[in-house]
């Protein structure tokens, strides 16, 4: 549930079928790169890969829609008070059983950063997200998904005010991670979500399941680049030198 992607080359003046709220906004609304964002390219991605078709109007189109509009608000939107999907005044979004985090904090640290905090150890963490910045997080996943990550609803599980369903996040590994080169591979994720509406079907409360090694195990496999593996070796190097380890020369 984290940014699905845009362009500002395809279909940028047409009215987008997935998030109704982006073009009912008024003239007044802050956005975060100066205009509304489109969403063509994503779109394409979505419907030649996504594994449901819901009829028009069926919960699960309403659920599918709902998110995809929120995730726009949360990436491209500054203030939460001009957010149409979610009570910003109950709002807590809680991810794999961590402490919840208010709409104010979802906001300001971005999605990204968001769905990937980590309770591992440092030297485990697959992403740091509390060395990364709102833009830092999205500059990265734009990077390695350079059409988008797409979403989906897989199953709806129950209805209003206590929403429950599966879905499906992918992209093409077509760009950069870090200091990893692309692949051309598909890399996707399912997980488990709730979402506790009012009347209005705005949420209240999101709680979110899903592993993140099913994201990481497909953008890990992209071979480091050289210069990165020339920086770890000195590293190594190094350290065996300060302690004396004879498997390693100290650099001349």
């Amino acid at each position: 549930m984290a940014t699905e992607g845009t362009s500002t080359t395809i279909l940028p003046d047409l009215p987008d079928k997935y998030r109704v709220f982006l073009h009912l906004e008024p003239p007044s609304i802050s956005w975060r790169h100066g205009k509304p964002p489109t969403y063509g390219i994503v779109n394409q991605l979505f419907e030649e890969g996504r594994t449901k078709e819901w009829p028009k109007g069926s919960l699960e189109e309403i659920v599918q829609n709902a998110v995809k509009s929120w995730e726009m608000e949360l990436s491209h939107k500054i203030k939460l008070q001009d957010f149409n999907t979610i009570n910003p005044h109950k709002f807590k979004l809680f991810v794999n059983g961590r402490e919840g985090l208010s709409g104010e904090e979802t906001l300001r640290i971005g999605s990204y950063n968001a769905f990937l905090k980590s309770p591992l150890p440092e030297e485990f963490q697959y992403y740091k997200a509390e060395e990364e910045t709102f833009e830092s997080s999205h500059d990265a996943f734009r990077s390695c998904f350079p059409r988008g990550f797409a979403w989906e609803v897989i199953e709806v599980y129950s209805p209003p005010p206590l929403i429950a369903f599966k879905f499906r996040h992918w992209g093409f590994f077509e760009g950069p991670f870090k200091s990893h080169s692309p692949t051309g591979e598909l890399v996707q994720f399912s997980g488990l979500a709730t979402l506790k509406v009012d009347e209005s079907l705005r949420v209240e409360e999101a709680e979110v399941y899903y592993d993140p090694a099913e994201l990481f195990g497909g953008l890990l496999k992209g071979k480091i680049t050289a210069s990165e593996s020339q920086t770890k070796d000195n590293v190594k190097e190094d350290l065996a030198a300060s302690v004396g380890c004879p498997f390693f020369k100290p650099k001349e």
